[in-house]
């Protein structure tokens, strides 16, 4: 039986100050947008409500739903579970849009669609480019 000794080369690129900073920003805006409506749904605020109420919702579901938007931003922000953070938040955002196209409203939806597309790419992408461990390795 023979041996293969493969060897392999590490190249490590540093990226620009300006990119790590440009990438921190569009990461920390659908954090902080969903944070936003988690504030919204636990005070309770009149204008929420109705919005609520207007998409078929009950207003006792409120503290529920915010309280899986801040679980999901939790996993999201910590480096080893990012990714399942970023699977649901995909799936609450997804949720949101069925939501509004059910009634027909085309505005409101573009909020949780450009939420989404701002933390996917992003997000999502920079965790599988690093192992899955968002830079923690």
């Amino acid at each position: 039986m023979s041996t293969v000794t493969v060897q392999t080369q590490e190249t490590t690129t540093t990226s620009p100050q300006w990119m790590v900073w440009a990438g921190r920003v569009v990461s920390v805006l659908p954090v902080l947008i969903v944070l936003m409506s988690s504030r919204w749904k636990l005070t309770e605020a009149p204008f929420y409500v109705r919005e609520w109420g207007r998409i078929g919702w009950q207003t006792p579901d409120l503290p529920f739903i915010a309280s899986l938007q801040l679980g999901a931003i939790v996993l999201y922000l910590i480096p080893q579970t990012s990714v399942l953070g970023c699977v649901i938040l995909t799936g609450y955002l997804g949720g949101a849009i069925a939501s509004y196209v059910r009634i027909g409203a085309l505005y409101p939806p573009l909020v949780p669609l450009t939420t989404g597309i701002r933390r996917n790419p992003v997000g999502c992408a920079r965790v599988m480019r690093r192992g899955g461990t968002n830079g923690a390795a």
